[in-house]
Formats: structure tokens, C-alpha cells, sequence
């Protein structure tokens, strides 16, 4: 393997690694969900606009009303996406809460047949029965840190997340030509903007330990994850990027297991596989095929990724 196909694996797998540990430093925040997808954007957002400013691609963008409109709808989803997601994480388990959030790719292709009147693959279906028969295996046989069954609301929060990112994927599909950099800097931007008045109902935390956990996710599970996966994805094949996506739960998990003392029953370990097997795996020939580069089309942030280079 040369060095112009080591460096992109290297930096998308450590891009996958990253977000599987973000679960743990939302909890180890103690904030309030909201913020802490403040801090995220506020933060991480900054750092995005400084790099595209820097890159001069900023200076250089004239949008349209429509895609400027498409970019702030985007936004709006994301950011909420990001809500429910880290609110979820409280109420089940980071493992939990992060595998049935990868149920989004099914979510986005069925999106994309509702509205672009894209077909469904029998295939598609059926993976889209295992997943969520896995979610429902996971729903009645996990459990949280005391031991006692998850609540429910958090698979629902989970679940809630799932679909507000193929959203905020769904939106990102209408704007291939824009710099995915840009669109998230301005996805970021509006959620930073969002989210402030909430802080007047859920505010930073104060301790500086705390903030120091919030920054960390601005800086380095935002904008440098973000950097990594935009300079990796296009230069990978689309199998690669798949496989390598698994990195995303299987990290979150060990996490899970390493530090909070969870132990999934064989019951949800078997929904774990379900939905990680039909949800990720990779599709090949005819519409299938299409329909899965509908599902890849975006990064785990819910932003569209570049498209493969020759």
C-alpha cells in the first residue's frame, strides 16, 4: 500500500474512532444536552469558519437564496439530531444509544424514495426488517448502568436522532456542489445561533473540568473529525469507507463496557449485530448500489462528503 492510499485510511479510521468515543465526553461534560450541542457548534463551528477562511473558500462562496435556505434547513436538523442524540445517551447507554442511531442510512434511503421518488430494493427492505427487528430485540433486553432495563424513551430519543440526521443528510443531497466544509460551517453557525437563548434553561456548566470536556468536543470531535473525514472519504472506496464505519459503534462499545460498566445481555449483543449488519453493510449492483451511495453520501455529522476521485 503506497502512502497516498495509507495517509486517507489513517485519517478516516482515526475520523471513526473519534466519534465513537463522543458519547463519553458528553457524559463526562454533566451538561444538559442542549448545552452541550451548543458548545459543539459554538466552538467547533468557529474553528470550521477559521479554516475555511483560511483556505479562502469562504471569501469566495455566492449563494443562492435557495441554497443558503437549504444550508440553514440542514442546520436545523443536524442540531437537532445532535439533541436528541446526546440526550438519549443518559437515558439508555452510550452503546445503546449509538447503535440504534445507525439505523439513519435505511431511514435516508427511504426518504430518498418518499421524495425523490428513488426505488426501493426488495434487499433494502429486508435489511431494513433486520435492523429494526434488532431495535426491537435491544428495546426489551437492554440494560443501563444499575442493571435495570433502559428506558425506553432513550431508544425513542435514539431513534428520534437517527431520523433528524438522514434529515440533515436528505437536505445535504441537494447540495452536492457546495464545499462540504462550507456547509458544515454554516450548519454549525446556525446551531451555535439556535441554541443560544437555551442556554438561559440549560447553561454551561462552570467548573472548568467540565468546559474543558466541551472544548475537547469542539475542537477535536468536531472540527478536526470533520477535517480527517473530508481529506479521507474521496480518495477511499466506497467499500473501505463502509467497513471502516464500523469502527464508529464498535468503539462506542468498548467504551461503554471499559468505562461505564456496561454489560450487554447475549439477547442485545445479537440486536447489536442486526443493526449494524443491514444498516452498514455494503450493497453492490443496480438500484441497490445507487441507493447505498444515497446512504454514503454524507459523513456521520450529516454533511455531504465528496465524491470518490479517480
Amino acid at each position: 500500500m503506497t502512502n497516498s492510499e495509507t495517509r486517507p485510511l489513517l485519517q478516516w479510521s482515526a475520523a471513526m474512532a473519534m466519534s465513537g468515543t463522543i458519547g463519553a465526553v458528553v457524559l463526562e461534560s454533566g451538561a444538559a444536552a442542549p448545552a452541550v450541542a451548543f458548545a459543539r457548534c459554538f466552538v467547533g463551528g468557529a474553528l470550521l469558519v477559521l479554516w475555511c477562511l483560511a483556505r479562502g473558500w469562504l471569501p469566495a462562496w455566492r449563494p443562492s437564496k435557495r441554497d443558503l435556505g437549504l444550508a440553514v434547513l440542514g442546520g436545523l436538523f443536524l442540531v437537532g439530531n445532535w439533541v436528541l442524540l446526546f440526550a438519549s445517551y443518559a437515558l439508555s447507554s452510550i452503546s445503546v444509544s449509538t447503535v440504534v442511531y445507525h439505523t439513519q442510512p435505511l431511514i435516508l434511503v427511504g426518504l430518498a424514495a418518499a421524495f425523490l421518488g428513488e426505488k426501493v430494493a426488495k434487499s433494502h427492505l429486508v435489511r431494513a426488517a433486520i435492523a429494526f427487528g434488532g431495535v426491537a430485540l435491544i428495546s426489551l433486553s437492554a440494560h443501563g448502568e444499575d442493571g435495570k432495563p433502559v428506558q425506553l424513551a432513550g431508544i425513542g430519543l435514539a431513534l428520534g436522532a437517527a431520523v433528524l440526521y438522514a434529515g440533515a443528510s436528505f437536505v445535504a443531497k441537494q447540495l452536492k456542489h457546495i464545499r462540504p466544509h462550507l456547509l458544515a460551517a454554516v450548519q454549525t453557525t446556525v446551531g451555535a445561533v439556535l441554541l443560544a437563548p437555551v442556554l438561559l434553561v440549560t447553561p454551561l456548566p462552570t467548573a472548568p473540568r467540565d468546559l474543558l470536556w466541551l472544548v475537547l468536543l469542539g475542537t477535536v470531535h468536531t472540527a478536526l473529525m470533520y477535517v480527517l473525514m473530508y481529506a479521507s472519504i474521496g480518495k477511499l472506496p466506497t467499500t473501505t469507507v463502509a467497513l471502516l464505519s464500523y469502527l464508529y459503534p464498535v468503539v462506542a462499545v468498548l467504551v461503554d463496557v471499559a468505562f461505564y460498566g456496561h454489560r450487554p445481555t447475549w439477547p442485545e449483543a445479537l440486536g447489536m449485530l442486526a443493526v449494524l449488519a443491514a444498516a452498514l453493510s455494503p450493497q453492490r449492483g443496480g438500484q441497490s448500489a445507487r441507493n447505498a451511495q444515497v446512504s454514503r453520501a454524507t459523513d456521520p455529522c450529516g454533511t455531504r462528503t465528496p465524491a470518490r476521485r479517480s
